[in-house]
């Protein structure tokens, strides 16, 4: 490993060069709260408001009008109103949206794998992460 003026060196790039503008922008978007959750129901199927509402625990209306308002901004969802009585709104995913599918279900699958649904006890809590022991050289969980 070496050092340049633009940073230190792994591999062909420097750190400096290894940031990517629009990957951190992609994960921004992707990554804020409730917004993968939206994204994953809408690409189940779900178009009106109440649908995503509905499908979505704990999520207030207010956010979700956010999100999605934050979501077609970007291009990735379309709102459209139904002239009809009463008015409707349906949202679409934009083919720039359904292009995330692949991203959703891996991010999906990583979760399945890696993330543990141990919540909080009543009094709040956390559960205690499990203590790895390395035993030559394989890692043991102990709960």
């Amino acid at each position: 490993m070496s050092s340049t003026r633009h940073g230190i060196i792994r591999g062909m790039k420097t750190y400096s060069e290894a940031f990517c503008p629009q990957y951190h922008h992609a994960v921004e978007i992707i990554g804020q709260r409730w917004a993968g959750a939206i994204l994953q129901v809408m690409l189940a199927g779900a178009r009106r408001f109440s649908e995503i509402e509905d499908a979505i625990p704990d999520l207030s209306n207010r956010m979700l009008s956010r999100r999605l308002k934050e979501l077609e901004a970007e291009g990735i969802i379309e709102r459209c109103v139904i002239p009809s009585t009463p008015v409707r709104v349906e949202y679409w995913l934009t083919a720039k949206g359904e292009a995330l599918a692949p991203v959703v279900d891996a991010l999906s699958a990583w979760a399945d794998a890696w993330v543990s649904l141990d919540w909080p006890d009543e009094a709040g809590n956390a559960p205690a992460p499990p203590v790895k022991i390395l035993t030559n050289r394989i890692a043991q969980s102990i709960p």
